[in-house]
């Protein structure tokens, strides 16, 4: 059911696709050999991802750096920054990873040449499609984390003090990174790669060509693997994440809405309660960024869901995906996602008066907080109590 055909193999950074396959010829006629120019659509991939793809790759190494840099500081260290600063790097080696292959496939211009020897092929797959692939998935389940998380310090603050402290935070990135890894790992193993010759402008070259692994083959068939392999990438790296985001962002705004209505009342109260009102402001602020920031995501990852579960579809019940359509859609989804990997610090810098600051004091402002102190960030802040933890 999921084998590789010339023209039907969608390849990408993110997600590769797998059409119905002939069970009736284990070995094709004339070997189908690993060409790019065949397998994407080149008129659309070459300027996206050779001439733009190189200056979105610069900007999110200095935007992501930058994010990673000032959470990192000691003042900024709380449970959600560490899960913010987590998300920052992984898109950051999602793009960083496959980038070579970019720049050397489309910018230069290499995308006709049949791909040899076989640890180029391995490192091509590997590297544009399977590690990517990896640090996508943290991203995706990382960004469910944070909105986990900020929803118990907004609707259940008395639960916050036990789940979300550092030492909680840290073992859920590990087993994220871990299971994300697994969810993977047999893709380092589930092809092979070999060695032929054909004729290629009039000259006999030798090229790669790939096939479905012997142990997948004899113990678990190609329709299991691929079959069990992509609807646990579409449930529970797609759908399932997705839907509690969007159920968790409608939640949020909920108790958004709420504290806003809290915070009016407080305003035309005592003097004695505008420190409070001024705690439950700042907490609003973080919520509605994290509204925003999940927001984005799903913007760019829900088409990436529709996409792979039709192809599910197609593949399982009744054909019907037409895979150039399916190629280019992938092609732009993908190229989105890359898109909005610096987005997220034009918004801490746009909503986050914290971050603001501390990225001045670092650039722009250095030694300002040597001489003068960082009372600000205990105002900001407060004490580290499970109640009043601000993101930013």
């Amino acid at each position: 059911m999921y084998a590789m055909e010339e023209n039907f193999t969608i390849t990408n950074n993110l997600t590769t696709m797998w059409p119905i396959a002939d069970n009736s010829s284990e070995t094709p006629p004339v070997p189908s050999y690993i060409n790019i120019t065949m397998e994407v659509p080149i008129a659309y991939a070459v300027p996206l991802y050779g001439y733009i793809m190189p200056f979105l790759l610069v900007v999110t190494m200095v935007a992501n750096t930058l994010i990673v840099v000032v959470l990192s500081k000691r003042h900024m260290r709380t449970p959600t920054n560490v899960v913010l600063m987590a998300m920052a790097i992984c898109d950051m080696f999602t793009l960083l990873v496959p980038a070579p292959w970019f720049i050397y496939m489309y910018t230069f211009g290499n995308h006709y040449k049949p791909l040899w020897p076989i640890s180029v092929c391995y490192s091509w797959d590997m590297m544009q499609e399977i590690i990517p692939n990896m640090f996508h998935t943290s991203s995706i389940w990382l960004t469910l984390a944070l909105a986990v998380q900020r929803y118990i310090y907004v609707c259940h603050a008395p639960l916050a003090r036990k789940f979300c402290t550092l030492p909680n935070v840290y073992k859920c990135l590990g087993n994220i990174l871990f299971f994300a890894f697994l969810h993977q790992g047999f893709r380092f193993f589930d092809t092979e790669y070999r060695t032929v010759y054909v004729s290629w402008h009039n000259t006999t070259v030798p090229v790669c060509t790939k096939s479905v692994a012997f142990w997948v083959k004899e113990y678990i068939t190609e329709d299991g693997y691929y079959l069990t392999y992509y609807l646990f990438r579409v449930l529970f790296v797609h759908f399932f994440p997705c839907l509690a985001l969007v159920v968790l962002n409608l939640l949020l705004f909920r108790a958004l809405k709420q504290a806003q209505k809290r915070r009016d009342i407080l305003l035309s109260s005592k003097k004695s309660q505008k420190t409070e009102c001024k705690k439950l402001r700042d907490s609003n602020c973080t919520t509605l960024m994290l509204i925003v920031v999940v927001t984005v995501f799903l913007i760019v990852e829900i088409p990436l869901v529709v996409v792979t579960s039709l192809h599910i579809i197609s593949s399982t019940c009744f054909e019907f995906l037409n895979y150039d359509v399916a190629n280019l859609l992938i092609l732009f989804t993908n190229f989105f996602i890359i898109l909005s990997y610096p987005i997220n610090f034009a918004i801490y810098c746009g909503m986050s008066r914290q971050f603001r600051e501390t990225f001045k004091d670092l650039f722009i402002k250095a030694g300002t907080n040597a001489r003068n102190g960082s009372s600000r960030y205990s105002i900001v802040n407060g004490p580290r109590t499970c109640t009043n933890e601000t993101v930013l």
